[in-house]
């Protein structure tokens, strides 16, 4: 299948410290991937270089096959969907959902005076309808809660069917039903054929949706696994990236983790 995202010996490095530190990782077309890792382990720094926000110290990162540094990411940044909280903070809290929604075909943040073709706004509305917010078309933003905040921001990012979806920690802050709804309809998509490839951040197990496929772990800027999911993802590989021992479990699709004694992982 077709790469969509490439780093090669990747090093991003701030302050005399490497926040990615050579690391060697490939997406393609039909993959949906969780990065997971403590805090500060480079994970949103990873999400941040392919979506073009950040270049790499060195090394090379390649997206929809152009190199970052020898294209224009302008040109780039339509193909690629992206979603996170330091987003929902830019979008104007007086905006309904529709425009927070529509205004994805600009690149924009707020409606201001573009011009909408009837296709776009019905685009809109369908996806709105996907991810269960079409009863809040025309409620504003911040009014919204956490929980749909977050579905408004994930449809946002779906609205132009980009090539490439990425999503940085989409169920941070939630409460267990509303992360239970995200998850379910995150694992719908996640298993839907035209699906773009995706790439999750997350620091829990229990928040990979079904679907996900792929698993890379950071500790520290370093990738200690990456692979099929149900490979990669073990107590031990848990316990390497944490820090302690862990204990994984599984169950219809989806994973627990809980800390073990030594020697119990699995």
């Amino acid at each position: 299948m077709p790469q969509v995202l490439e780093f090669s010996d990747v090093v991003v490095r701030r302050n005399a410290r490497n926040i990615v530190d050579h690391v060697d990782w490939t997406v393609r077309d039909d993959e949906r991937w969780v990065i997971l890792g403590p805090n500060g382990a480079g994970k949103t720094t990873a999400l941040q270089l392919a979506d073009t926000l950040l270049h790499p110290t060195s090394g090379s990162v390649t997206i929809l096959g152009e190199r970052l540094g020898r294209t224009d990411v302008f040109e780039l940044r339509p193909r690629i969907g992206f979603a996170s909280s330091a987003m929902a903070r830019r979008v104007p809290p007086e905006e309904t959902v529709l425009n927070v929604v529509l205004t994805a075909a600009y690149s924009v943040l707020g409606r201001w005076r573009e011009d909408y073709e009837d296709i776009d706004e019905r685009r809109a509305l369908r996806v709105l309808a996907e991810w269960k917010l079409d009863h809040l078309a025309d409620r504003t933003f911040g009014t919204l809660s956490d929980g749909e905040q977050k579905r408004v921001q994930i449809a946002r990012a779906v609205m132009t069917d980009p090539e490439l979806l990425l999503l940085d920690e989409p169920t941070a802050s939630l409460d267990l039903g509303a992360r239970e709804e995200l998850l379910i309809l995150l694992g719908g998509y996640a298993q839907a054929p035209t699906t773009p490839a995706m790439i999750m951040v997350t620091h829990h197990v229990e928040e990979i949706p079904v679907g996900f496929s792929h698993v890379l772990l950071l500790k520290d800027g370093m990738a200690v696994a990456a692979g099929p999911i149900r490979e990669t993802l073990t107590g031990e590989a848990l316990s390497e990236t944490f820090g302690v021992p862990i204990r994984l479990t599984e169950e219809d699709g989806r994973f627990a983790a809980r800390a073990a004694h030594s020697g119990t992982g699995s």
